[in-house]
């Protein structure tokens, strides 16, 4: 009894974990649709940042890299368009 309950315990802390850190709602466009990894780092990197891992996280691309001030950064970015949907950091 006890084990079941410290289990179930850990099974939802780590529900509600990985729901805090679940990347957001980028698009619902079909992936036909999205920029070429190869353009979304350019504009990234035209933007001013610099990439330290580019990746694609659900709907949306993300990067872990710095700003323009050397500040380090997490952004997720539309796919379809560039544009930031959510920033942390910098």
């Amino acid at each position: 009894m006890k084990h079941t309950l410290v289990a179930s315990f850990f099974l939802a802390a780590a529900a509600l974990s990985a729901s805090a850190f679940a990347a957001p709602q980028c698009t619902n466009a079909p992936r036909a649709q999205w920029l070429t990894e190869a353009a979304m780092k350019q504009k990234v990197l035209d933007q001013g940042y610099t990439i330290k891992v580019f990746q694609v996280s659900g709907n949306c691309y993300e990067i872990y890299g710095k700003d323009k001030a050397g500040k380090n950064v997490e952004i997720y970015f539309d796919p379809t368009d560039g544009r930031i949907v959510k920033r942390k950091g910098g």
